[in-house]
This record gives C-alpha cells, sequence and structure tokens, in this order.
C-alpha cells in the first residue's frame, strides 16, 4: 500500500485533515463565533483569507473548526460499526445452522433501516444533540454492509486447512477468529472502515445543512447551512460556500484514494497489474500503449558467419 501512489496521496491528505482537527484552536485565526460588524460579507483579503459571513465571522476559523467535528464523528462512527460488523459478520460466517441465519437475518434487517429519518428521531430527543450521539446512531446503522462482506469471506476461511487443523488440535473458538481467520480479514475491515468513515462524514454533513443538527455544533454542513439560509449562493458569495463543500469533496477523494490502494493489495489481480504499471514507467514505457515495444535490431550475429537455411533444416528433421 505504501507503494501505491494513489493510498500514499490518500493518506497524505487525510492526514493533514486530522492535524488541523488536533491543532483546530491553534491555526485558526479568530473565533468561529468572534462577530465583527464592521466586516461583514467581505471578501477574501490579507485578514480574512477565507472572507466574513452575514455578521462579520471569519470563515476560515469556521471552516478549520468545523474539521474536528467532522473527523470526530467520522472516526468515532467507523469505529463503532467496524467492531459490530467483525463480530456479527465473523461469528455468522464461522458458525452454521440456526445461529448463522439469525445473524444474517439481523444483518439484512439493518441493511433497509433508512438512516436519515431514524437520525431525525434521536435528534429530535436530545434538544443539542451531542456528537457522541450522532456518531453513535450513525455507526449503528452503519455496520451492516461491512458485516455481509466479512460473513462470506469467513465462510471461505472455514473450510481451509489451517482453520481445520486449528479444530482438531481443539483450539477454542475464539483463537480460532482472533487468531486464525481475523489476521486474513485485516484487508477487507480496513476497506469497510474507510467506506464507513466516508458514509458517516457524507451523513454528517447532510444532517447539518438540513438543519437537524444544530448550528452552533460547527462543522461543514453548518457552514453550507448558514450559506444557504442568508442567500450566499444567489448572491454569488462564493469564500463562504465553496471552501465547507471543498473540503467535503477533497477528504472524500483522499478516503477513495485509500479505498482504491486497499483494494489493490487485497485482489492480487488488482496488485499485480499495479506492479506491472509502475514497472513499465520505470523503463519509460507507455502503459496504455496497446502494442508491445519489440526489438528492431535485426542484425546477424557475427559469430554466426551465415544464415541458417530454414527450409534445409526442415527437409533434414523430415527425413
Amino acid at each position: 500500500m505504501f507503494r501505491n501512489g494513489k493510498s500514499v496521496t490518500g493518506l497524505a491528505i487525510l492526514a493533514f485533515f486530522v492535524l488541523v482537527a488536533i491543532f483546530a484552536d491553534v491555526l485558526a485565526p479568530y473565533s468561529p463565533t468572534k462577530i465583527d460588524p464592521t466586516q461583514r460579507l467581505r471578501p477574501p483579503s490579507p485578514e480574512h483569507w477565507l472572507g466574513t459571513t452575514h455578521i462579520g465571522e471569519d470563515v476560515l476559523s469556521q471552516v478549520i473548526h468545523g474539521t474536528r467535528g467532522v473527523i470526530v464523528v467520522g472516526f468515532l462512527a467507523a469505529a463503532i460499526a467496524t467492531v459490530i460488523a467483525i463480530t456479527v459478520g465473523v461469528i455468522a460466517g464461522y458458525l452454521s445452522g440456526w445461529k448463522s441465519e439469525a445473524l444474517s437475518a439481523l444483518t439484512n434487517v439493518f441493511l433497509v433501516i433508512p438512516g436519515i429519518p431514524l437520525i431525525i428521531v434521536v435528534a429530535s430527543i436530545f434538544e443539542d444533540p451531542p456528537l457522541w450521539a450522532i456518531a453513535t446512531v450513525l455507526g449503528l446503522i452503519g455496520w451492516a454492509w461491512g458485516a455481509r462482506v466479512l460473513r462470506a469471506q469467513t465462510m471461505s476461511l472455514r473450510n481451509r486447512d489451517f482453520v481445520l487443523a486449528a479444530r482438531a488440535n481443539g483450539e477454542p473458538l475464539r483463537r480460532i477468529i482472533l487468531v486464525e481467520m481475523l489476521p486474513n480479514l485485516l484487508a477487507l475491515i480496513a476497506a469497510s472502515f474507510v467506506g464507513t468513515v466516508t458514509a458517516a462524514i457524507l451523513g454528517l454533513t447532510t444532517l447539518a445543512y438540513i438543519g437537524v443538527i444544530p448550528v452552533t455544533a460547527y462543522n461543514w454542513g453548518t457552514i453550507l447551512n448558514w450559506a444557504s439560509a442568508q442567500g450566499a449562493f444567489q448572491q454569488n458569495q462564493w469564500w463562504w460556500y465553496l471552501p465547507p463543500g471543498l473540503c467535503i469533496a477533497l477528504i472524500g477523494v483522499a478516503l477513495s484514494l485509500i479505498n482504491f490502494g486497499i483494494d489493490e493489495y487485497v485482489n492480487p489481480r488488482l496488485r499485480s497489474a499495479g506492479e506491472r504499471a509502475r514497472a513499465m514507467r520505470t523503463k519509460g514505457l507507455d502503459v496504455n500503449d496497446a502494442v508491445t515495444a519489440v526489438r528492431t535490431d535485426l542484425s546477424i550475429p557475427t559469430d554466426d558467419p551465415e544464415p541458417t537455411d530454414t527450409a534445409a533444416t526442415r527437409e533434414k528433421a523430415t527425413a
């Protein structure tokens, strides 16, 4: 993965956003709620690099502080969903009979549960829903797809020789799953984790944009909510809505690149194709060229004084 340009680029972009979230208080030039009536709707300037809002708030400071909420909710929801997916998917794949069918039915039920309406109902219970509550709900409704994939892969592993040998030696179920199976599932677990982070971030920003999450909890979605409510889209106040939108797109691209790298690591065909493409680039060949380069030097070596008579050779071989 770390020799793959896609995954390295995605990890670098994601690390940048994580550092911004950690050091938001240091990086932000102003408080995200600081109001300056003399600087209303100002375009980008040396004082406010990304301009100001309708009441004079600094957009850059809001984007920086909003990164923290996005990263926290994305990773917390993905962690919750991944733990549930591993527990349900691996156990359902290893066991057989009614236990496996019951866990599979539970997974199918969570696959069809609508996420956004459920979160709206949960958010209506709290007057000011905290980020951990939103992340928990996103994690509880986002584990089913990962569990299905892990169940299918575990079913293909449970009859392998190393698992049968561990079972014949009397190894407990806990050790068989943790030591024998999980190392073979790490790539799929990582891919499921990255996909859940993407879904959680998009879910959080969507909920904030439609107003389900209180606008006092800053993230990129709440910035877009304020911009839409104050007519920034109609008045072309691009400095207000474009930066958070680009941040959402950029972190989505980063997570997609990481997922591509994981896919290439998991799939031997993709991995060999990627290694072959890198080797061709190293030799200066065009990867997309449909014609294979061949030797153009057809001269006869000097140690062979005369060419071989192909017809005579065939006659001798026939005789």
